[in-house]
């Protein structure tokens, strides 16, 4: 594990696309899943990355970067909300674990933006907890729309955006991290027809948005 502690975000960010074009591929290579690795990671872990994505079941992070145990520190919620407890965990990844890449995954078909642009049209929002999701995701379907941004990808994108920044806004450890270097903070949205992940946000890295 001594390659991955000394990553830079950009070196962190190479070797997850690179999972993930393995992917796309067909080609895994379904690295660090064996005993092997169980047993080197046993003592302790040292992530590359923070990986906050929607808990979609189509979703599943060591698979479509094609990683394996200790490569990823995962949080997932529906929608990619983001609430004390995620900010926590997200934190806790970077200046515990020391990771140098935080990631914000968010696909196309996603329900929960699904459903906030659909409350927003007729008015009627879930019950339960679920409302809460959905006031959530809300904003960034208002910001799209403000921008004249209204197909399905254009909401999605503006999801992702408006998550990676609210976890810059909210996170002091984030926002530091950023401002020193040491991490970085990109927004991906994955097609789930084709399983690519392509960039539509970066702060502190310098990548071109698809």
């Amino acid at each position: 594990m001594a390659e991955i502690a000394s990553l830079t975000p950009a070196d962190a960010f190479e070797l997850l696309l690179a999972g993930n074009r393995r992917f796309v591929a067909g080609a895994p290579e379904h690295p660090n899943q064996d005993a092997a690795r169980r047993a080197e990671v046993t003592p302790g872990q040292r992530p590359f990355a923070v990986l906050f994505g929607c808990s979609d079941s189509r979703l599943a992070a060591e698979i479509i970067f094609d990683r394996g145990l200790g490569d990823l520190f995962v949080v997932r919620t529906a929608g990619h909300v983001a609430g004390s407890e995620v900010l926590g965990s997200i934190e806790y990844g970077v200046a515990v674990l020391d990771c140098p890449l935080v990631v914000v995954l968010g696909h196309d078909s996603c329900g929960a933006v699904g459903a906030a642009s659909a409350a927003l049209a007729d008015g009627v929002t879930p019950g339960g907890y679920i409302r809460d999701v959905v006031e959530r995701v809300t904003p960034s379907v208002l910001a799209a729309r403000a921008a004249g941004r209204v197909a399905p990808d254009e909401v999605l994108a503006e999801h992702v955006r408006h998550t990676v920044d609210l976890l810059l806004e909210r996170s002091r450890v984030l926002a530091d991290g950023v401002d020193a270097g040491r991490v970085a903070v990109v927004g991906l949205c994955y097609r789930l027809a084709d399983g690519r992940a392509d960039v539509v946000a970066a702060r502190g890295l310098e990548v071109t948005a698809s």
